[in-house]
């Protein structure tokens, strides 16, 4: 299988890499890639993935949530519960960022439709990108919601939409620079790009380590701090106008973070952990768990 080898960071270019340590692929394969790290813009990123053709197959997974919008397990359970919860909030917090009640939203990685869907309801027109087939198969069953191959992307018409929206999507994606200034072009004037990553720096990611199920590799491609993600926007002339914390993240990432350290999850000790994450975030967004990067073009 075809495997990219980095000698520079895919984030800022830099050459002064160092290892952190292997981490296993706990959903598919139980291979273990290499965690690198960016002495400068501090990002890190998985070595050796599978090109853009190949990586297909790390996805096809009954237990990958956000392509199969599956209920197994309690952890998925909680998910989805949870979901309907974190749906609204994202609704709202597209439309009090771009200050529209309705307006045209592009959602890249849109897996099964849930976010488009909510949008839709609430008098938006959407359009949803997603590179899985099997998911857009299930976005237009489950929600009627027709999506595009990510493709697509490079097609759409420039400054179309108010709002583009990428959930914990960007460290998929092979292309980033090029979808940066992509996405860029497709914004109006006033349009605004939300961006959701794992944040690597989070408390809960340093008591986990190798086992914080934030890295997911080789489905990561890129491990984000705030520095680094600052540092890549403005490449391509946009800026960071807000950080929003995700609080019910950690919860998530730490009962299957707790699973694959000691092979079943330990609920009180994830709970506690998870909580511990978001006390040590409060009042400090850049330490939570996962962040929701409100970007801007720089005027």
């Amino acid at each position: 299988m075809p495997t990219i080898h980095y000698s520079e960071c895919p984030l800022c270019s830099s050459t002064n890499l160092k290892w952190v340590f292997d981490v296993k692929d706990y959903t598919v394969s139980g291979k273990e890639f290499s965690i690198i790290h960016c002495e400068d813009c501090t990002g890190r990123f998985t070595q050796g993935i599978p090109d853009v053709d190949e990586i297909g197959v790390y996805y096809k997974s009954e237990d990958y949530i956000s392509h199969t919008n599956t209920t197994k397990g309690f952890i998925n359970t909680l998910y989805q519960r949870v979901r309907r919860i974190t749906l609204k909030q994202k609704a709202a917090i597209v439309k009090q960022h771009t200050g529209l009640q309705t307006g045209r939203v592009l959602d890249i990685g849109c897996g099964t439709g849930a976010f488009l869907h909510t949008m839709r309801a609430q008098g938006w027109q959407v359009t949803g990108l997603e590179p899985d087939a099997d998911a857009r198969a299930v976005a237009q069953k489950t929600y009627k919601i027709v999506a595009q191959p990510s493709h697509e992307l490079f097609i759409l018409p420039e400054g179309s939409f108010n709002a583009i929206t990428l959930w914990h999507v960007l460290e998929h994606v092979h292309a980033l620079h090029e979808y940066l200034e992509r996405m860029k072009k497709l914004l109006t004037p006033q349009g605004v790009l939300f961006i959701a990553v794992p944040n690597y720096t989070s408390k809960d990611a340093q008591v986990y380590g190798k086992y914080w199920a934030g890295y997911d590799v080789p489905r990561h491609l890129y491990h984000f701090s705030p520095k680094s993600m600052k540092l890549l926007v403005e490449q391509h002339g946009l800026q960071i106008a807000q950080m929003l914390p995700m609080w019910f993240d950690s919860f998530y990432v730490d009962m299957l973070s707790s699973k694959y350290k000691a092979g079943k999850v330990n609920y009180l000790s994830a709970g506690l952990h998870g909580l511990a994450s978001n006390i040590n975030a409060l009042g400090n967004v850049e330490a939570c768990c996962s962040i929701i990067y409100v970007v801007r073009a720089v005027e």
